[in-house]
């Protein structure tokens, strides 16, 4: 480049060394789906702007890089600076991935795990060799499959609940046979009396209330899914587990009913899998579910 454009020479530099590490905090941003930014997101943004205001203010001492009367680049005596804030921006990236994936359900880390290391690997060798200036081909790798791995996910849940959907439980289940494990199925008890008497608003609400509850009870142990409007269910790694989990999950939901009264009652039912279809497992489930159902009717009755 003539040195006539060392001016542009300067300001390409400084955009691609000062945008790189706010690429994977933007990632965050639209991983999380939050319209509220939350704390962390503004403090990563605030150490991103005030390293851009240090960096700007560092160009005329080449502190990180510099460009000399014959538009020659060269890295300053502390380009360590700029490593830094990369790395901390792939790790924060990273370890938000990981949580939301883990949030979500989204047990995919053969995708995730060789992202990330393709990433640090990439960085490693842009420090050792500064010829090959690969940053920004690796920063927009990363972009379009962060892209990928984030459809993926969102395409795997219900936007209402946060629960993996439908189409994610039949593709699951779609000729599954096994033992050991469990099935267990939820039914809201008058649903439509909800809507009716509070509104469909406010019976979102209950539906996303009881979803919370079954994921906080249920997701570190299996699946859980909404698998119809006020239809829930869970795939239970270890059968060991779900006479604990259930009780957890009627203590969550008398917590829950404490703040909002006219959350209502859900009725449950299990079966085991036994080597059989997975629709005979359900089938046994859901009448688990409805003499589980009928008997509460009863008892409600003679009081």
């Amino acid at each position: 480049m003539p040195s006539g454009y060392r001016w542009l020479n300067i300001a390409a530099n400084y955009l691609g060394f000062g945008l790189a590490p706010a690429v994977s905090i933007c990632l965050v941003y639209v991983l999380d789906r939050k319209t509220v930014f939350r704390r962390k997101i503004r403090t990563a943004m605030c150490c991103e702007i005030g390293y851009l205001i240090f960096l700007f203010c560092s160009i005329p001492y080449g502190m990180v890089f510099s460009v000399n009367a014959d538009n020659i680049y060269s890295r300053g005596p502390h380009f360590y600076i700029y490593v830094i804030m990369y790395f901390g921006a792939i790790l924060y990236l990273s370890v938000s991935t990981i949580v939301t994936a883990r949030e979500y359900q989204n047990r995919s880390r053969l995708l995730i795990y060789p992202l990330i290391l393709f990433v640090m690997a990439e960085t490693i060798i842009q420090v050792a060799l500064p010829e090959l200036r690969v940053t920004w081909l690796c920063v927009t790798l990363l972009s379009v499959l962060y892209f990928i791995y984030c459809n993926e996910m969102w395409n795997q849940l219900d936007a209402l609940t946060g629960l993996l959907n439908q189409n994610s439980y039949l593709k699951r289940t779609s000729g599954r046979r096994c033992n050991g494990g469990v099935l267990v199925v939820f039914d809201v008890d008058d649903f439509k009396q909800i809507n009716d008497h509070y509104g469909h608003v406010q019976g979102d609400v209950c539906l996303a209330e009881i979803a919370e509850c079954i994921k906080k009870v249920y997701a570190n142990d299996g699946y859980c899914y909404r698998i119809g409007g006020d239809e829930f269910c869970v795939l239970l790694k270890n059968s060991a587990k779900e006479g604990k989990c259930r009780q957890e999950f009627l203590w969550c939901m008398e917590e829950k009913r404490r703040k909002i009264t006219f959350l209502p009652t859900v009725s449950y039912g299990s079966a085991s899998f036994s080597g059989e279809d997975i629709v005979e497992v359900k089938e046994r489930a859901d009448r688990d579910m409805y003499q589980y159902k009928n008997a509460r009717k009863k008892r409600s009755n003679m009081e």
